[in-house]
């Protein structure tokens, strides 16, 4: 039994996970709108050699930092969104998103001089044949920045832990993560990080971060081709950030926690089917967080963020999981 192994008691990973119900998490970072075209293709354009889409039906989502949230929501806890959106039709597409998933959107800035950031995937027949992005990724204005301090600040008391969602669209910098992340140190809440920079350090006090393979070669400049270089990589990152945890996942390879004290554990997938990886990364940051606020170790939390993630690759398009589905999974264990 798989559990076993990591000395993780289903029980108690059931009870952590019945306990994420109304655990509030401040959810920092890149929000953006994900559009879903779907259709089917039956033949190539004559003007070039493309396949033509005919489009059957459009769906959005939530993306990137609100899919974090997304996957909050679903998992029981209570999101509290703080990013920038523009003023256009997006926007408002996802601030409807949110109060649809009873999510408060007082944490949500509108700023003036940016778009919103979607991504449009066209799919056919179950394959993704193309993406399209429109974003802003230059840094926020001093006033927006201003802003945004404010009301991570003024959240804080109310929260009980923070995800720092670095999608690199321009709102998470260096010099706003000294302004904010030392405040959620002060006030004794855990901080979860998603990072896109490659000096992690800038992310400090974290108490985990969760960079992939490719972010975790960067950040230590060890090409990851084996067991070895793993090792030598992730005890790189925690020597070099200063950062309590790291967390890296692996794809079909799982997941490799290095804790402070040079512990290593290597969590292989639960898998059973890959089907679409994207959003496993918020789907293990949100799990991780909530598992952490639920009382769990930094160990227990990344086995129960393994199991989620192994469910959400077998699904399609940017997803999210239900307590219900995570018990099941853990049952089967």
């Amino acid at each position: 039994m798989i559990l076993n192994r990591y000395k993780c008691d289903p029980e108690t990973l059931i009870g952590a996970v019945r306990n994420f119900r109304n655990k509030r998490i401040l959810v920092f970072g890149d929000l953006m709108l994900d559009r879903f075209i779907w259709g089917a293709v039956s033949r190539i354009s004559p003007e070039a050699p493309v396949p033509v889409v005919e489009i059957k039906t459009e769906s959005t989502r939530l993306g990137g930092a609100a899919n974090v949230a997304s996957n909050i929501r679903s998992l029981g806890g209570i999101p509290v969104p703080l990013g920038v959106i523009g003023l256009d039709v997006e926007g408002a597409r996802l601030r409807e998103e949110f109060r649809a998933i009873g999510s408060p959107v007082g944490g949500i800035i509108v700023d003036r001089g940016r778009p919103t950031s979607i991504k449009t995937r066209i799919i056919a027949h179950h394959q993704q044949v193309c993406r399209t992005d429109r974003e802003d990724r230059s840094l926020l204005s001093p006033g927006i920045q201003t802003r945004i301090v404010e009301k991570f600040s003024a959240a804080l008391a109310s929260v009980d832990a923070v995800v720092v969602s670095d999608y690199a669209k321009g709102l998470i910098s260096p010099a706003l993560l000294r302004r904010t992340l030392p405040q959620a140190k002060s006030a004794g809440k855990l901080v979860c990080v998603d990072p896109k920079m490659k000096n992690f350090a800038v992310y400090r006090p974290a108490t985990v971060i969760t960079p992939n393979t490719t972010e975790a070669e960067d950040a230590s400049g060890i090409p990851i081709s084996g067991h070895r270089d793993l090792l030598r990589a992730g005890k790189k990152i925690l020597n070099e950030s200063g950062i309590e945890h790291l967390l890296v996942t692996r794809g079909e390879e799982g997941m490799a926690l290095f804790e402070s004290g040079s512990r290593v554990t290597c969590i292989p997938t639960v898998a059973k089917e890959v089907f679409d990886v994207t959003g496993a990364g918020d789907t293990v940051i949100s799990t991780l967080a909530l598992s952490l606020v639920a009382g769990l170790s930094i160990l227990q939390a990344a086995v129960l963020s393994n199991i989620a993630a192994g469910i959400v690759v077998g699904k399609l398009g940017t997803a999210s999981i239900a307590p219900e589905e995570l018990i099941s999974s853990i049952r089967s264990m």
